[in-house]
């Protein structure tokens, strides 16, 4: 049965919020009912009612809700057996139990405390039995208030709604304690001022910056997923820029802070740090704002933000004053598929990241349009399945302030993008293969399956690379003539 009384920091819902509600009031009316009459208390928490709040939860219709209870896992899966299309309880030695209540997905945690033991990456839970102790231990104030059920009064015992107003994020007891139980809610607080546009308390900063190597203790994959809510969030700059000035990021993305490059005595190259952080927002800008439209894309979005990481690595003061950072494109690449292999990225994405930062310097050769038709071909090829995420980024990637320089690398942009279009549409560019395939390469040279049909193939392809579309009867001519001087 119940043991804990209503706090008495509860009040009415305001009207606004209740309205934001609508969409979900269905299952919030059934889950409360279940749960009073079986002597239980059921709040909606965290998330769902910090954006109820703001006006933010009615646009989101399919959003997941989050309750919690004084009921165990058990029993809540017991009660929800009635109201429940389905269950699951992948998360129930946690204290969480999952359901598809009334369409909506819905997750039920037993009041809890979850800490971690410094030597240890994995959360330590034990059960609760008061609402006011589990909202105590949330990370933030505004994720610590709660939507008691069926009644709709609102629990805010830690000035959640006040710092809703003020745009601050704060912890509810000291952020000491409150990271030193979860370290990854220091990136969270980094991710939430990037997702609301907050402000991150000057005592939660410094509490960040004291214990940043706390973070040590926390999952790579944990990490990762902070680490992609802030990249994908509205304005990533300002959790990004927290990460690096609290010394977070060298737990997270350790070349990240390395590109605040100490100046040149002539300041012969860009502040790489700030030039970064703006390429970053100028991609974003472009997902939408360049043919075809993408929305948030996190591929480009982390070939932005990694894309010059091979500068301090290759930097060199030339003997006349000049800075250089000869093959920074290649070093970037591989330092990018090292990191994103310890963050446990997939492999699919960890390469086509990699490629992009490979690739991103390519562009400059094209200079006023002197490239080859072969050269243009040759750059397609090697984007492949890429080329429209690689034009967004190089456009992003010009942070000029010489306005006649930046109209000049546009003007540049645009002829590419016009010559490959033409191109494409004379030659079927994106399907580019050979004019024979290895079938027919083992019929010509009577080869049988082997490394030899592939070095054919890639004569091939790199003739079609050079000359364009050849006539089967001339390919056929010019793979006999290699094969006949391969072979003297």
């Amino acid at each position: 049965m119940s043991s804990s009384a209503i706090p008495p920091d509860s009040s009415e819902l305001p009207e606004a919020a209740r309205g934001q509600l609508l969409s979900a009031a269905g299952v919030l009316t059934t889950l409360g009912r279940v749960f009073a009459e079986a002597g239980h208390d059921l709040a909606l928490v965290g998330g769902p009612v910090r954006d109820s709040l703001l006006g933010r939860l009615s646009s989101a219709a399919s959003a997941d809700l989050d309750f919690t209870t004084d009921a165990h896992p058990d029993l809540v899966l017991e009660l929800l057996q009635p109201v429940a299309e389905t269950t699951w309880d992948v998360g129930i030695r946690f204290g969480t139990v999952g359901a598809m209540v009334g369409g909506r997905e819905v997750e039920i945690t037993t009041y809890r405390a979850e800490s971690y033991d410094p030597e240890s990456r994995k959360p330590d839970v034990a059960f609760g039995t008061r609402l006011d102790e589990d909202l105590m231990r949330r990370d933030f104030t505004i994720n610590a208030m709660a939507i008691r059920l069926p009644s709709l009064e609102l629990v805010d015992l830690f000035g959640g709604r006040a710092d809703l107003d003020a745009g601050v994020i704060r912890t509810p007891g000291t952020p000491q304690d409150s990271f030193s139980d979860d370290p990854l809610r220091m990136m969270r607080a980094a991710r939430f001022s990037a997702q609301l546009g907050f402000e991150v308390a000057p005592e939660v900063v410094a509490a960040m910056t004291e214990q940043a190597e706390r973070l040590s203790i926390v999952s790579p994959e944990r990490i990762r997923e902070e680490l992609m809510k802030i990249v994908m969030s509205p304005a990533p700059r300002r959790g990004l820029t927290l990460l690096v000035d609290t010394g977070l990021s060298e737990y997270v993305l350790p070349e990240l802070p390395m590109l605040r490059l100490e100046p040149d005595e002539h300041h012969h190259h860009k502040d790489v740090y700030e030039h970064t952080l703006t390429v970053l927002e100028q991609a974003m800008v472009l997902e939408d704002a360049h043919e075809p439209a993408s929305g948030p894309d996190p591929v480009l979005r982390l070939a932005a933000l990694l894309h010059d990481i091979g500068k301090p690595r290759t930097r060199r003061f030339e003997d006349d004053g000049r800075v250089s950072f000869h093959h920074h494109e290649v070093v970037g690449a591989r330092m990018t598929r090292k990191r994103m292999q310890a963050l446990r990225f997939s492999n699919e994405m960890t390469e086509e990241v990699a490629t992009l930062v490979a690739l991103h310097l390519r562009f400059h050769g094209y200079g006023t349009g002197e490239w080859t038709d072969s050269a243009v071909r040759r750059y397609v090829r090697d984007a492949g399945p890429l080329l429209t995420r690689l034009h967004k980024l190089t456009r992003a990637d010009s942070t000029t302030r010489n306005r006649k320089r930046a109209l000049a690398l546009q003007r540049s942009y645009d002829s590419l993008e016009r010559r490959i279009a033409e191109l494409a549409e004379q030659e079927e560019l994106a399907a580019m293969r050979p004019d024979l395939d290895g079938r027919e390469i083992m019929r010509i040279l009577d080869i049988p399956p082997g490394r030899e049909v592939g070095e054919a193939y890639q004569f091939l392809l790199d003739l079609r690379l050079d000359r364009g579309p050849m006539d089967p009867a001339l390919a056929e001519e010019a793979l006999r003539a290699w094969w006949s001087a391969r072979s003297d």
